[in-house]
């Protein structure tokens, strides 16, 4: 190949890299690698489903020798117990991952964070990651219905939200908490403001059970217990069809809900480069390819869909007013409960 000639292959080659990831990429900040492994601990606070944050903690351990201690819950208990030791002064967490980007974006103005981009930053969508790099997302969560197929016949499937308050659900819907899981927040905050408040008033009438987070929702449809949830995060559901059991995701007609899951390194923390080689991992394609293998999305545009998954710009979706939900959270939990208690 003559010079002119490898010299228009790579303009061809920068020129694609520009279009998927922005004009403006930048080197990735650094990690300390030597100081990191002398800290020789990460303190992560995760509302990541419990089997993929077990499988980043052990590979990330058993790559660089830097245990892992995970506190793990539902995404509003997880803020809330963080919340909890900030305001008292007593925070131990090195880096935190929810599902609240309205809260992240909230404490990435108030200067709780550590602005960092690691490796792969500029591969996570514009709207899953702060510009200055205090938070980025860790995955994509993919709210929808889910139903048992095996008795819910296809006829009387829902193809909307708005079917959920059909009187032939009656005792057979279950959803989360939004006190309890971020998502359950954003889902409830979001459609209370598309459908009204009287969405949920007829859920009630039609018996909806209200569980804790998504793992319960997942064992109320296994078990039979209950047939149709009203949102769930849909990798639930992709791990249990895995395992065998007859579960139909259901992308409503008016949207499903796609949210990032941000990440953030904790100003102040006791180990604050283990954390940043810890936040650098999360993006890397080991711990991003575990998302998809365990049925949900990964942060980053270049890593595939979940198998039998349709990619995200195939997906409606509702836009949601994170400000908005930020502003109402008291609210919307108060006005749920209100109305489920």
């Amino acid at each position: 190949m003559s010079i002119l000639s490898r010299r228009k292959a790579v303009l061809l080659v920068a020129s694609v890299l520009t279009l998927q990831f922005g004009a403006h990429a930048q080197a990735a900040d650094s990690v300390d690698v030597a100081a990191a492994k002398k800290e020789g601990k990460v303190v992560w606070y995760t509302s990541t489903p419990i089997a993929t944050a077990t499988k980043i903690s052990k590979q990330f351990e058993a790559d660089t020798g830097i245990h892992v201690e995970m506190f793990r819950s539902g995404g509003s208990a997880i803020l809330r117990r963080f919340m909890q030791e900030l305001q008292g002064g007593q925070s131990q967490t090195d880096v935190l991952t929810t599902s609240d980007p309205a809260a992240s974006m909230a404490l990435a103005k108030k200067g709780v964070f550590v602005p960092f981009k690691p490796a792969n930053f500029e591969k996570v969508p514009e709207t899953a990651r702060d510009p200055n790099g205090a938070w980025v997302a860790q995955r994509l969560n993919m709210i929808a219905i889910v139903a048992r197929k095996d008795k819910v016949s296809a006829a009387d499937m829902p193809k909307t939200w708005s079917d959920l308050v059909d009187p032939k659900f009656k005792g057979k819907l279950v959803t989360t908490d939004p006190s309890f899981t971020s998502l359950g927040l954003m889902t409830v905050a979001t459609l209370s403001k598309k459908l009204t408040w009287d969405f949920y008033k007829k859920l009630r009438a039609n018996e909806m059970m209200v569980v804790p987070g998504n793992q319960q929702v997942s064992d109320m449809l296994k078990s039979g217990e209950r047939l149709v949830a009203a949102g769930i995060l849909d990798s639930y559901a992709a791990a249990d069809r895995k395992k065998g059991h007859p579960l139909l995701t259901i992308y409503p007609s008016e949207g499903a809900l796609i949210i990032p899951s941000p990440t953030a390194i904790i100003k102040g923390s006791p180990h604050p480069n283990a954390a940043k080689m810890f936040a650098q991992y999360m993006l890397s394609d080991a711990a991003q390819k575990l998302f998809p293998a365990d049925g949900g999305y990964a942060a980053r545009v270049d890593i595939s869909p979940p198998a039998d998954a349709p990619k995200l710009a195939d997906v409606k979706s509702i836009p949601i007013d994170y400000q908005g939900v930020q502003k109402d959270t008291a609210r919307v939990k108060r006005e749920f409960n209100e109305i489920f208690q």
